[in-house]
């Protein structure tokens, strides 16, 4: 905490804006396999993949329970499948766990650019509202000072209306 307070303090003073585009920074420094994860991730969680991964499933099971081949390659129970269908969960659970980690990782540095917005933020607003305060008191010591002088006037012009007249 004490680094992004520091980062805020620093931006205060320099007068410099502390936001930053988190998914640019992120894209930035992806490497080829990351974003191959994400994409890979991506598709696997599509409707697209469950679509196409169940048609590839009934067409398997269709040809391999036909009656047409005498001898089909994987018959009932579908053994290969299985192998496959675990080799497939095997490799793909990894890279959806790869591409959540990067989320979390730009999900974090996220939030850590909205707190130290709000935190320059409402260091601002207190700022604005100690100058306000000093303003204000400032401006009423001012307004005191010509009613004063105009106390002062009135007063003034009382003691020339009582001063008696000199027949003349």
């Amino acid at each position: 905490m004490s680094r992004l307070r520091f980062e805020v303090a620093e931006a205060i003073k320099d007068k410099d804006t502390i936001s930053s585009n988190v998914d640019a920074e992120m894209l930035s420094k992806e490497s080829f396999g990351e974003r191959l994860a994400d994409k890979i991730a991506s598709f696997g969680g599509s409707w697209k993949f469950i679509l196409i991964f169940l048609g590839i499933l009934f067409l398997w099971m269709g040809v391999n329970t036909s009656l047409v081949l005498s001898r089909p390659p994987d018959s009932f129970p579908f053994i290969f499948l299985n192998l496959i269908l675990s080799c497939l969960a095997a490799f793909q659970a990894p890279v959806i766990m790869m591409s959540q980690n990067r989320q979390n990782e730009r999900d974090r540095m996220r939030s850590e650019n909205d707190y130290k917005v709000n935190l320059k933020a409402e260091l601002e607003i207190k700022y604005l509202n100690e100058k306000m305060d000093t303003l204000i008191q400032d401006h009423w010591k001012h307004l005191l000072e010509i009613q004063q002088m105009q106390m002062e006037m009135i007063e003034e012009l009382l003691n020339q209306n009582e001063a008696p007249k000199q027949p003349g």
